[in-house]
């Protein structure tokens, strides 16, 4: 009786311990899927990230051009009418295809009251072309000798990098493109800003002009306007 309850009992632990394992075949298979998913997995991840990647880039690229834009706009429209020192008659402004000098309100949180020079320019960065924006505080300029040697910009800061590239064009009142202008002329009353593609030199829709605001000096508005101003 004894040995009936024992193997009655054996059998059950057997059946319970069947039951609640896996075999070694299921463990293969699962292990088989498990590894036919994961591979899976990696190729789709393998050929979806690198287009995630370029695009994400392109965001990036996009999002740092209207960035760089908008201040290059900006200090353009704010180009003031102001001659390097006193026995100047023209305006310091000096406009080239790629780069453009000229004085503006200083601006930015450790900017001190009064003006500065900004200079828009090309320089290289990390093996490309950047436009650099550069700054120093506006002082009247020492007479004689060329106005650049006394210029010392300081504080520069890319505004447009790689594959993109800026281009200036100026039009005064006859409103007639230019690939340069000076200060001989005053200051022109509107600034074309080309953006083109570095390698197709394809222009983009992003190009956009601006309106200088100032027109004539300060000191024309003045009650006795010094000479020359009526011409402005």
């Amino acid at each position: 009786m004894v040995c009936r309850v024992t193997r009655k009992i054996n059998r059950r632990r057997r059946d319970r311990n069947s039951e609640s394992g896996f075999t070694l075949i299921e463990t293969l298979i699962a292990t088989a899927l498990m590894m036919a998913i994961l591979g899976a997995l990696a190729t789709v991840t393998a050929q979806w990230l690198p287009n995630w990647n370029r695009g994400l880039t392109r965001v990036q690229r996009s999002d740092q051009l209207t960035l760089g834009l908008e201040r290059i706009i900006s200090d353009l429209a704010a180009a003031e009418v102001i001659p390097a020192n006193r026995e100047a008659k023209e305006p310091l402004f000096e406009g080239a295809e790629l780069t453009v000098t000229f004085v503006r309100t200083a601006i930015g949180p450790n900017a001190t009251r009064g003006l500065e020079i900004i200079r828009l320019a090309e320089a290289p960065d990390a093996g490309n072309l950047a436009l650099v924006r550069a700054a120093m505080p506006f002082t009247p300029l020492p007479t004689g000798g060329s106005v650049a040697s006394y210029l010392r910009f300081r504080d520069p800061v890319v505004l447009v990098r790689a594959p993109y590239r800026i281009t200036f064009a100026y039009a005064g009142s006859d409103r007639t493109w230019r690939n340069s202008w000076n200060g001989a002329s005053g200051v022109p009353r509107m600034i074309r800003v080309t953006v083109r593609d570095a390698a197709t030199h394809q222009t983009l829709s992003m190009s956009t002009a601006t309106t200088i605001h100032a027109e004539v000096a300060a000191a024309c508005v003045a009650s006795k306007p010094p000479p020359g101003c009526a011409n402005k």
